[in-house]
């Protein structure tokens, strides 16, 4: 992703100077050619912000599936406990029993 990012920004940049570089040696008039620089400069803008609102929605999509992911793997592990827990009570009652019926005996 953040290969990806710079990439997408050094793309942008690269763009950007072109244009106005472009605009700037134009043979305008300075009216026209501030128009042009203003209506490239929103375009810029407006790809810009196209870019790190994808790169945004990316992130939260991540960032969503890795918590789903670390929810699920917690959930396994609260079952895989309580599991063990259950286990070890039964192991308990089943030695106290059986100690209950030996003293039983040694009572007898």
């Amino acid at each position: 992703m953040g290969k990806t990012s710079n990439v997408l920004i050094g793309f942008l940049a690269g763009a950007a100077a072109g244009a106005v570089a472009g605009i700037l040696y134009a043979p305008d008039k300075g009216e026209k050619t501030r128009k042009k620089i203003k209506k490239q400069s929103r375009k810029i803008s407006n790809d810009v912000q196209s870019a790190v609102n994808e790169q945004v929605d990316g992130l939260k999509d991540y960032v969503s599936e890795f918590v789903e992911d670390v929810k699920g793997k917690f959930e396994d592990l609260e079952h895989q406990v309580n599991d063990k827990v259950k286990e070890k009570q039964k192991e308990a009652a089943q030695k106290a029993e059986q100690k209950a019926k030996e003293a039983k005996k040694t009572a007898s």
